[in-house]
C-alpha cells in the first residue's frame, strides 16, 4: 500500500496507526463504505457508550493519542456485544468473518469480510454479532475531532 493510498483510506490524521496494518493485496480488496441507516448516527448520550467499556472483554486499546484511538476487537462465533458507539472509523478484517449489525431502530445488516478487507465507517451506534462459523478479528481506527489551531 502506498502512502498516498493509506491517506485516502485513513485519512491524514491516521496514517501514522495506518501504517502499522498489513497493507490490502489489491484494490477490490477495499470494501464500500458500510454506512448505517438514517438516525443511526447516534446522539450525545451515546457517545458514553464506550465499546471499551461496554464490551471491554472484547474491545483493547492498542494505541490512543490526540488524533486516533485504534482497538483490536475479537469474539468468537455466536457472540453479541452490547449496544456501543463508534466515531468515524476505518476497520480492518484481520480474518475473514460473517457480522450483523443492529442499529437503534432494529434495522440491521449483515455482512462478511476476507481477511484483508479495509472499509470506512461513519459515525453509528449499533449491537453486534458473529453470526458466522470464525472468530471475528478486526483493528479499527477511530478518527478523533481535529483540534482547532492555535
Amino acid at each position: 500500500m502506498n502512502a498516498t493510498r493509506a491517506i485516502v483510506l485513513c485519512g491524514a490524521a491516521a496514517l501514522g496507526a495506518c501504517a502499522q496494518m498489513q497493507p490490502t493485496p489489491d484494490a477490490s480488496r477495499v470494501q464500500p463504505v458500510m454506512a448505517p441507516p438514517p438516525g443511526a448516527e447516534g446522539t450525545t448520550s451515546d457517545l458514553a457508550r464506550d465499546p471499551t467499556v461496554t464490551d471491554g472483554d472484547r474491545y483493547k486499546v492498542v494505541t490512543e493519542n490526540a488524533r486516533v484511538r485504534v482497538l483490536r476487537y475479537h469474539d468468537t462465533p455466536g457472540a453479541k456485544t452490547h449496544q456501543h458507539h463508534h466515531p468515524d472509523s476505518v476497520l480492518q478484517a484481520m480474518s475473514a468473518f460473517k457480522r450483523r449489525l443492529i442499529f437503534p431502530d432494529g434495522r440491521s445488516v449483515d455482512r462478511e469480510f476476507k481477511a484483508g478487507d479495509i472499509m470506512w465507517i461513519p459515525a453509528q451506534t449499533h449491537t453486534g454479532e458473529n453470526i458466522g462459523t470464525t472468530d471475528t478479528d478486526v483493528v479499527l481506527v477511530e478518527l478523533k475531532e481535529r483540534p482547532e489551531p492555535r
